[in-house]
C-alpha cells in the first residue's frame, strides 16, 4: 500500500495531479483545496496518500497533511459518504473548520459541499461529534455549548445572543465561539444585549 508520495509535479487534471516519482507517473485524486496549494509543474511536492484497492481499479487519494487524510478516512464510516463526497467536503472545509463544524453541529457549513444535503450533513454531525475534538483540536467547551444549544438547556440570553449573531450572517460555529468567549468575559447574569456586543467585539478581532 502507498502511504506517501514524494516527487515532481508532472501535470494537473480537473480533480487530480500526476506526480512523477523517478520516472513513474502516479495519478492522485485530490480535493480542490489541495490542488490549489500544490506547486507548479516541475516543482517538488509531498502528499500523504490513501490507497483504495478494488477489483477493477486502484485509486490514490492525496492530501497535504495527515490530518486531512485522517478526516477523509473517518468520514467514510458514515453511511452515504464515499471518497467523492469526502473529497467534496474537504474541498469546502479545511480539517480544522470541519472539526469545528461537526463539534458545534454546524450542518449548514457542511451542506455547502457539493453533493451533501441537509440529512447527510446531520448524519455526519451526529455520528462524528464525539470524535471531532480529538481530530481537530476543538475546544471541548464549544462542543458542550453547542450540545446545550441543541438540547435547549442554555440560559435564554446566551441562546438569544447566538441566534442574533447567526441571523446577522455569521456561521453557527463562529457565533457559538464568540458568545462563549463573551459569556466568559461578562460572567453569570449577563443580558442578551451585552453578550451580543461582546460577541461582535470578539468576531472583529
Amino acid at each position: 500500500m502507498i502511504g506517501k508520495l514524494k516527487g515532481l509535479i508532472d501535470s494537473y487534471g480537473e480533480d487530480h495531479v500526476i506526480i512523477d516519482v523517478q520516472g513513474v507517473g502516479y495519478v492522485v485524486q485530490c480535493s480542490s483545496r489541495t490542488l490549489q496549494r500544490l506547486p507548479k509543474p516541475g516543482e517538488a511536492a509531498v502528499l500523504s496518500i490513501e490507497t483504495h484497492v478494488r477489483e477493477d481499479a486502484i485509486r490514490l487519494y492525496g492530501f497535504m497533511s495527515d490530518a486531512e487524510r485522517d478526516w477523509f478516512r473517518l468520514m467514510q464510516v458514515v453511511q452515504g459518504v464515499g471518497a467523492k463526497v469526502a473529497l467534496a467536503i474537504l474541498s469546502t472545509l479545511d480539517p480544522g473548520g470541519l472539526a469545528t463544524a461537526i463539534a458545534t453541529n454546524d450542518k449548514a457549513a457542511i451542506a455547502r459541499a457539493p453533493g451533501v444535503g441537509p440529512k447527510l450533513a446531520q448524519r455526519l454531525c451526529a455520528e462524528l461529534k464525539d470524535k471531532a475534538p480529538a481530530f481537530g483540536h476543538v475546544d471541548p467547551s464549544l462542543a458542550q455549548l453547542s450540545g446545550a444549544l441543541e438540547d435547549r438547556k442554555l440560559p435564554q440570553p446566551v441562546a438569544d445572543a447566538v441566534s442574533a449573531l447567526a441571523n446577522l450572517g455569521y456561521p453557527q460555529a463562529q457565533a457559538i465561539a464568540a458568545i462563549a468567549a463573551a459569556a466568559k468575559e461578562a460572567g453569570d447574569g449577563a443580558g442578551t444585549a451585552q453578550l451580543i456586543k461582546l460577541g461582535l467585539k470578539e468576531l472583529a478581532k
